[in-house]
């Protein structure tokens, strides 16, 4: 697994380079950018440039997270600004809406090497029906074809919601014929899941192609670092030891801990040395 972080530690500030080099000095190998006008403007042609000349100065790894925020929201953001964008929303109109602000996100790859996107198809508790079933299929379509062309790989990611449980997922997989589409498991939503996180690797392993880490104490979503809640990090590291060396694992820590540059950069190395740490003891 590959050390990896997300800019949504980041995101109540604005990206630029310092920020990033923070990510990298970590030992991050692979950055995800959070896709959100006010921290990551993949519409503002200025910091694009100066996104895209960062990674290809460093060789650092790119994927991206797509926006989960409406442009009104992101031009009026506030750390209590909730996700609405939902690219299954039962109104055609918002579906189309949600689309666009993707495609738009996704064009940033014609400029700065992303090499996958993570979808989310629908929001907290979005019921799963055939509806639900419908709109996925048409979305992941959509941007499939819209996203390959720019040799990106659409990944699907565990929400907490009824339409990405992993049966539900596969479901969508194999009901769309999309051999090429991968899955981003989220440990800290799998670990809330009525399932749990074993569950879900054990069906969603050979469509997993990245990993978002956080921790959690069983109760919500609180995107914490590992070690800080009740995730247990020594199995999740046998889990993952029979992944590809490739596959990126990305931190995405909460913005709303108010890391500075300095702390993320301490507390990811940490992260890191302690995923390697558990890897090493399991080969010994």
């Amino acid at each position: 697994m590959q050390p990896g972080l997300s800019t949504h530690v980041f995101l109540q500030q604005r990206l630029h380079p310092g920020l990033l080099d923070a990510l990298r000095n970590s030992g991050a190998r692979t950055i995800e950018l959070f896709a959100a006008r006010h921290h990551f403007d993949y519409t503002d042609r200025a910091q694009l440039r100066e996104i895209a000349s960062w990674f290809r100065d460093t060789g650092t790894a790119a994927t991206l997270h797509q926006p989960i925020f409406t442009r009104e929201q992101s031009e009026n953001w506030s750390r209590h600004v909730s996700a609405t964008l939902s690219l299954i929303a039962p109104e055609k109109t918002h579906r189309i809406d949600a689309m666009d602000e993707v495609k738009r996100a996704l064009e940033s790859a014609e400029q700065i090497p992303i090499t996958a996107i993570t979808l989310h198809l629908g929001l907290k508790d979005d019921p799963w029906n055939t509806r639900a079933l419908e709109n996925s299929l048409t979305a992941i379509e959509h941007l499939k074809a819209f996203a390959h062309p720019l040799g990106v790989k659409v990944l699907l990611e565990n929400l907490q919601n009824e339409v990405t449980t992993p049966e539900h997922l596969l479901e969508i997989l194999h009901v769309g014929h999309f051999s090429n589409v991968g899955i981003t498991l989220d440990v800290g939503h799998a670990h809330l899941s009525d399932t749990g996180l074993d569950h879900a690797f054990e069906l969603l392993k050979p469509r997993i192609a990245e990993l978002h880490l956080h921790d959690n104490h069983g109760l919500k979503d609180e995107h914490l670092w590992p070690g800080s809640g009740s995730i247990d990090w020594t199995n999740l590291a046998k889990l993952t030891a029979s992944l590809p060396a490739q596959v990126p694992g990305i931190l995405e820590i909460a913005y709303d801990l108010n890391e500075t540059a300095d702390s993320a950069t301490a507390k990811a190395t940490a992260a890191f040395d302690q995923q390697l740490r558990l890897t090493e003891q399991l080969g010994a």
